[in-house]
């Protein structure tokens, strides 16, 4: 028997009756199974496999609720869903289908479908992990089914497959990607059979589209330490099929008994640093692209040793084509990813000279709402083994985040705009979009920010006029 809770109960006991009412044997399997025996979160998506109509249970269950939810169905996949309000703020969401079994063309992601017996319907799944079962059967009710020894596989933190490794990854490329994600998730290791398997069968993944790939990434990049999954990607050779310019940053070279470090796995200590102070998914991929101009800025100077002048600028330039390739959302969250690439060296810059309001002032412009989270970033780019420097590195970013909270409080420059719009400039001398509009209008801003004029209005509006004469323009209706 497995133990549910009282909530979990109530809602099982009422996909059981309508399964008996229907004649048709039905389970709860998967990864909420999984779950829950790992202790594993409040997971409140649940799969139900019934040996008969998935989309008629559905129905059926939802008949069983006050609130009568409705029945999305997919016919083409013999599946249905329905979403089940337990409490205020609270709702299962639980997927119905019928026992199947599959067989795929070489060529094809496509399977053929028919229905099958729960033995066929287990064998065609992913991970014996996956195939842990609640039975809904009266007689059975809450007994906890393992056929294949997925109970065995969890406490050994192991993930296989129930078929030949192979056969699967060839029927559903994905699931290579998925035991990646797995592993990183669970923090379990991939059976060596599975993990060969994975190496051989590489190349299929070209055929999985972007989209369902970069599901996967993005769950990888959510765990609770990324770097697991990203070195299983490039160690199968998945990683250069998906996202080639990562693997560009693996290895290192030297010249004259000079060398640089591997830019792959410092990424990946950057990504776990940043990943143990926030779930931002963003600024997770702000860590990952931060270094990804290094590879084409690599250059050797002779008495300098490597150099990689410019590389958070080209990586800055090379943020929108990652993101199109890879199928992430072209909107906010690609320009805030964006921008942290751009200005990861700005803090680092601020304490190694002598630190002058201005350059507080541009920075705290240039990030706005973003601050904290580019200070975050930037501390976790300090991976030093050293412990004295990494200390010194520290003590410093302590002292530069001080020194941006006095000018912020004292200037208000987080998300500025100068008080002095173009809009006011051609207005006051009567001038139409054009240079020197921009250019009156930047002197205002750089006077603001070099701390010439306080970032007020009248102060501003005076400087402006100054301006303005010393370029011979006059104010409209003025002699």
């Amino acid at each position: 028997m497995i133990e549910l809770t009282q909530e979990e109960r109530a809602l099982c006991e009422k996909i059981s009756e309508a399964a008996s009412e229907l004649g048709i044997p039905a389970r709860v399997i998967g990864g909420y199974v999984r779950d829950k025996i790992l202790n594993r979160g409040n997971k409140r998506d649940m799969d139900v496999v019934c040996k008969g109509d998935g989309i008629a249970l559905a129905g059926r269950v939802a008949e069983k609720f006050p609130s009568q939810p409705k029945v999305n169905f997919f016919k083409n996949f013999g599946t249905a869903q329905i979403r089940v309000d337990i409490s205020e703020g609270e709702s299962y969401e639980i997927e119905f289908v019928g026992a199947r079994k599959e067989s795929y063309r070489p060529e094809s992601r496509k399977p053929d479908v028919e229905p099958a017996g729960f033995e066929d319907d287990i064998m065609r799944r992913d991970f014996t992990i996956n195939t842990l079962a609640i039975d809904l059967e009266k007689d059975n009710f809450g007994e906890l089914l393992d056929p294949l020894g997925g109970i065995q596989d969890l406490k050994d933190k192991i993930i296989r497959t129930p078929l030949p490794p192979d056969q699967t990854f060839i029927d559903d490329p994905l699931r290579m990607l998925r035991a990646i994600r797995f592993a990183s998730q669970l923090q379990f290791k991939i059976h060596p059979d599975t993990w060969e398997s994975i190496k051989r069968t590489a190349d299929r993944i070209e055929i999985i589209s972007r989209e369902r790939v970069i599901d996967e990434i993005n769950k990888i990049v959510l765990s609770s330490r990324p770097s697991i999954g990203f070195n299983l990607l490039k160690d199968s050779g998945l990683l250069e099929k998906v996202f080639p310019q990562m693997t560009a940053l693996v290895g290192t070279e030297f010249i004259d008994g000079k060398g640089h470090k591997d830019n792959f796995y410092h990424t990946l200590e950057v990504l776990d640093n940043v990943s143990r102070n926030s779930d931002n998914l963003w600024l997770r991929w702000a860590a990952i692209l931060h270094d990804i101009g290094k590879p084409a800025t690599k250059r050797f100077e002779q008495g300098t040793g490597w150099t990689f002048h410019g590389h958070e600028v080209v990586g800055g330039r090379m943020v929108p084509k990652i993101f199109a390739q890879l199928k992430l959302p072209q909107n906010e969250h690609m320009r805030f990813v964006k921008k942290l690439v751009e200005l990861h060296l700005r803090p680092i810059s601020l304490t190694k000279e002598n630190i002058t309001d201005s350059a507080i002032r541009r920075l705290l412009v240039d990030a706005g709402e973003d601050i904290e989270s580019l200070m975050i970033l930037c501390k976790a780019d300090i991976t030093t083994k050293n412990k004295q420097k990494m200390q010194q590195y520290l003590a410093n970013f302590e002292w530069v985040e001080q020194r941006l909270k006095e000018v912020e409080e004292s200037d208000n420059l987080r998300n500025w705009q100068p008080p002095i719009t173009g809009e006011i400039i051609m207005d006051e001398f009567g001038l139409p979009p054009s240079r020197e509009v921009g250019s009156i209008k930047t002197a205002v801003r750089e006077a603001i920010l070099d701390g010439i004029i306080p970032n007020k209005y009248d102060e501003a509006f005076a400087y402006m006029l100054e301006v303005a004469e010393k370029m011979g323009l006059r104010r409209k209706n003025k002699s």
